[in-house]
């Protein structure tokens, strides 16, 4: 199917998120109209910021509220859309009938608009690489888009907490399946690794475990990750570009997926302590890290660090598509920290002597 037209009309679902409100602002900022979908149009802490954006008072951004629960919610909203960025998470990932139906009645609405004829899926790198045992990653250490977890493993269960990983994986299927059965709009998926950069609102700073992370560096305190995996990362607004690049993209196909991540990997404590390398001038007191796992795990950490190590990290396929140049940790990093600090007025831990500009 085309890609959609230079100013045409785009829906985001989740547009109060991280990653859904940087869609948003990019979209605006390249001239699209957007329709931006949230819970409450009414719910001025998590869509304040929405309404301060450039094109909200022409009429260039509106606001729709939608309960993805609720069957047809966004029929009205697609009608006259040429594409729509699904970005908002669902209520259960451990329940796949949930999804299946949450999904088919989006897919409804893409049907019934009759002018939608490119949707980009947005999933994660957790669909690509989460493993029922993590030593396949010795077997298979190259995650790249064609990449998929040994299917029907014993231990990859939603109650083993693969629930995540699971969901977004069977979503980008139904999509891709629907659309393919359609003809009239292709499904391409973005998978997001590890989103860092700066929010736009002060909700946002609870809306996602990688800035909620780093607002408990600055307060004092934070915890290993998901049994050692180092931080692998992207910057927030790379993967709103990598959206809206596949939207208008001539290349991409029905189907295929994306990875939206820049390779860089960093270890928890290194991001912590990068703080204060970053911006000396804060004078952060760097806390010591949280094991919070249980002693049989703690007791496998040198083995399973070991394992990320040798998984190598690829990004080709998006970035010969979209030509795109990502951004380095580092900077991510620097403008979340200073972003949760003047939106959402994180107070950090300081050495004595440093203090907050008044």
């Amino acid at each position: 199917m085309a890609p959609i037209p230079a100013g045409g009309t785009v829906a985001v679902t989740g547009s109060a998120g991280f990653i859904g409100g940087w869609v948003v602002k990019q979209l605006l900022g390249k001239g699209y109209r957007v329709r931006a979908c949230v819970r409450n149009v009414n719910d001025e802490d998590r869509v304040g910021f929405l309404r301060d954006m450039r094109g909200y008072a022409t009429g260039r951004l509106t606001l729709h509220a939608a309960d993805l629960n609720v069957d047809g919610c966004f029929d009205d909203i697609f009608a006259g859309c040429h594409g729509v960025c699904h970005v908002s998470h669902v209520n259960d990932y451990s329940d796949m009938d949930y999804i299946r139906r949450v999904c088919g009645h989006i897919i409804s609405s893409i049907e019934r608009s009759e002018s939608v004829t490119r949707v980009i899926v947005t999933s994660s790198l957790a669909s690509i690489m989460t493993e029922g045992d993590i030593k396949e990653l010795l077997r298979r250490p190259v995650i790249y888009e064609d990449r998929a977890p040994v299917p029907d493993h014993p231990k990859r269960t939603p109650e083993r907490g693969h629930g995540y990983a699971m969901g977004k994986e069977l979503a980008e299927h139904i999509f891709a399946e629907a659309a393919s059965e359609s003809g009239h709009w292709d499904a391409i998926t973005c998978c997001p690794s590890d989103n860092v950069g700066p929010i736009l609102s002060a909700h946002q700073k609870d809306m996602g475990p990688w800035q909620h992370n780093i607002e408990m560096m600055l307060t004092g305190k934070y915890y290993q990750t998901e049994a050692y995996r180092p931080w692998m990362t992207v910057d927030v607004r790379d993967t709103a570009a990598v959206h809206i690049g596949l939207l208008e993209s001539l290349d991409a196909r029905n189907g295929e997926r994306y990875l939206s991540w820049s390779t860089e990997r960093r270890n928890v404590e290194d991001v912590c302590a990068d703080i204060d390398r970053l911006l000396p001038e804060l004078g952060h007191a760097t806390p010591m890290v949280t094991d919070q796992f249980p002693e049989r795990l703690q007791a496998r950490e040198v083995e399973l660090r070991a394992i990320w190590e040798k998984v190598e990290l690829r990004n080709d396929r998006v970035r010969e598509l979209l030509g795109i140049q990502f951004t380095p940790l580092d900077t991510s990093l620097l403008d979340c920290v200073e972003s949760l600090i003047n939106i959402a007025k994180v107070k950090p831990i300081q050495r004595e002597g440093f203090k907050l500009q008044d």
